[in-house]
């Protein structure tokens, strides 16, 4: 007896200290906040901003949730679509500015409105609109073309990360 609970005991040490060291790895070289960072396409304005959320945001943004392919038009700048065997270049002046159209729909710009905030949208209405799918301009209408099933599914805090991220990038008006 004395032996399997020393065994035991032994086993969940060094569980412990492979996970300790996998997250220390995470948080040295690895972590979403750093490749958010990384791989932002535009200047960030981040005065006032919760540093960490905004790495995080960029990082489900750009990563996770290839938002640039349907938000902004045309996704890729003049010899960067990565489809057609180029080095990936974003559209930074047209960045998230919405315009691409789907049918009868177009996608909404969701850069950051006069008053700073994503789409024109209060936090509230934004996770509210990605869990409901419910369209904030016409509340008798769902998003037909935005997948929101899915991000209705990440966390409060992976939404407000997402809010953040997009509340430092340049805002760009429709024309």
């Amino acid at each position: 007896m004395g032996i399997r609970v020393l065994c035991s005991s032994v086993a969940s040490i060094l569980l412990a200290a492979t996970a300790a060291s996998a997250v220390a790895k995470d948080t040295d070289g690895n972590s979403r906040v750093r490749i958010g960072y990384e791989i932002a396409p535009v200047q960030l304005d981040l005065r006032g901003k919760n540093r960490a959320l905004v790495g995080l945001g960029s990082y489900l943004v750009n990563a996770a949730g290839g938002c640039n392919d349907c938000h902004t038009n045309p996704p890729y700048a003049p010899g960067g679509d990565p489809f057609a065997g180029e080095p990936e270049i974003v559209n930074a002046a047209r960045y998230l500015a919405g315009g691409t159209a789907f049918g009868p729909f177009v996608s909404r710009n969701l850069t950051p409105d006069a008053n700073g905030r994503p789409a024109g949208l209060t936090f509230a209405q934004f996770r509210d609109t990605l869990r409901s799918g419910v369209d904030p301009d016409d509340p008798a209408r769902l998003l037909q073309v935005m997948p929101w099933p899915v991000y209705g599914k990440l966390s409060d805090r992976d939404l407000l990360a997402i809010y953040q991220y997009l509340s430092t990038i340049p805002s760009v008006a429709n024309p």
